[in-house]
């Protein structure tokens, strides 16, 4: 298998990371035939088999969420599956890393790691690609996400003629690095008005944790 995709987003097939893909793929494939499996960590059955496959894969680019400024469960696990066995210095892995949070500094640790673990596994690594702002995009009209979009499709075009992330659209996912003062003061003029929490005040609903909200059944 010359390329093949990890999800390791939580959420399976109705994922951010999901969405991602697809926009990936489709560039990839105007120009590379050659089907790319995607594997998703939160199926159990893939997840028994994620090791083999990476080991027999030319090329692993794995995509998932950053959860609490590091990543999912099954990510970890999988990244201690394929620890301490031998690779050929010429399979080379790549990361995509999705967040909530606008800035990408806050992947900036995650991707540090990443780097490390892929040279401790003795493969090539091929970078990471951190992009900020994407928790909501599902429930966002196709002109709000259409620019993202186009953008993961380029992304997957130059992958399928160079077998590498294009450095200038890579840059330009990372922003904002950091919101500015001016951003940072409408937003916590916006957060009062309740606006800020309307998606996740959605979720809460939707689950039957509203209520609960201020919640702090740990302190005592």
């Amino acid at each position: 298998m010359k390329l093949v995709l990890f999800n390791g987003s939580p959420r399976y097939k109705k994922s951010n990371s999901a969405l991602l893909t697809e926009q990936f793929l489709k560039g990839y494939d105007r120009f590379c035939t050659e089907p790319v499996p995607v594997y998703y960590l939160a199926n159990y059955k893939q997840r028994e088999a994620a090791a083999e496959i990476f080991e027999q894969a030319e090329t692993v680019l794995l995509i998932f969420p950053l959860y609490t400024d590091c990543m999912p469960g099954i990510v970890k696990e999988f990244f201690e599956s394929v620890a301490g066995k031998s690779y050929s210095p010429a399979k080379k892995v790549g990361f995509i890393v999705q967040s909530g949070f606008p800035e990408s500094i806050h992947s900036e640790g995650l991707e540090r790691y990443l780097k490390k673990l892929v040279q401790r596994l003795g493969c090539a690594y091929m970078g990471t690609v951190i992009k900020g702002g994407v928790e909501g995009i599902q429930s966002m009209p196709p002109s709000m996400t259409r620019k993202l979009y186009s953008k993961f499709e380029a992304l997957g075009e130059y992958f399928a003629q160079n077998n590498s992330f294009e450095p200038i659209i890579a840059t330009g996912l990372r922003k904002p690095y950091r919101l500015s003062r001016t951003y940072a003061v409408i937003f916590n003029l916006l957060s009062k008005t309740g606006i800020t929490n309307f998606y996740w005040n959605g979720q809460l609903k939707k689950n039957g944790g509203f209520e609960k909200r201020f919640a702090k059944p740990y302190l005592g």
